[in-house]
């Protein structure tokens, strides 16, 4: 599989990488998942993702060297039709995933070094992504009588990930992309070397 070098993207280390899809198959998230991976790079954990058992993947890259990795591994893999690349940044991605009312079971984000606050932002627009939903969930509950559907079965998406999906952060070891929001909160953190992973859920 094709790669790219330099800062501009940073790839998940094997140890690591090994260490996310462990967690994730002892919880049984992958088999059929949507998964939404952000900053992609050349689409490594993507691609894992559906080698390990997810039905679709979703990336989102901006740059133009990347992008094009991207689209040379998928079509030299074969799995152009499990897979789709927004080539553009990760708000207008979010956005455009959010219009088109798309929701997944894993998000995954791993920004280069320097981009400190995209942890911030991803973690503020996943959130606001479920805040105009909470209306329509509250009305449910009301009207929700001894037999129906749970809330959580009529609504099974928070916003843009589902409420039993999982939102994951890569960072330095060193650095703290925080607790969460009013919506998601850190579940725990493992470290490998001097990355490690945040784990966030709904609060719901």
């Amino acid at each position: 599989m094709a790669s790219l070098e330099g800062q501009e993207t940073r790839p998940t280390y094997d140890r690591l990488k090994e260490t996310l899809f462990n967690v994730l198959a002892a919880a049984g998230t992958l088999d059929g998942a949507e998964f939404l991976d952000l900053f992609s790079g050349t689409g490594s954990i993507a691609i894992e993702a559906l080698s390990r058992g997810a039905a679709h993947v979703t990336l989102v890259e901006n740059n133009r060297r990347a992008a094009r990795i991207i689209r040379d591994n998928l079509e030299t893999l074969n799995i152009t039709d499990e897979a789709e690349l927004l080539e553009c940044d990760v708000a207008e991605g979010l956005r455009r995933l959010r219009e088109q009312s798309r929701c997944f079971d894993v998000i995954f984000l791993d920004p280069p070094y320097r981009m400190k606050g995209a942890y911030e932002q991803v973690l503020r627009l996943v959130s606001e992504s479920a805040t105009h939903e909470e209306s329509a969930q509250s009305e449910a509950a009301d009207s929700n009588t001894e037999g129906s559907q749970s809330v959580a079965e009529d609504f099974p998406c928070f916003g843009l990930l589902r409420h039993d999906g999982i939102l994951i952060a890569e960072h330095e070891k060193r650095f703290d992309p925080g607790d969460g929001t009013e919506q998601l909160v850190r579940t725990r953190t493992l470290t490998q070397g001097e990355s490690s992973l945040s784990f966030y859920r709904s609060r719901k």
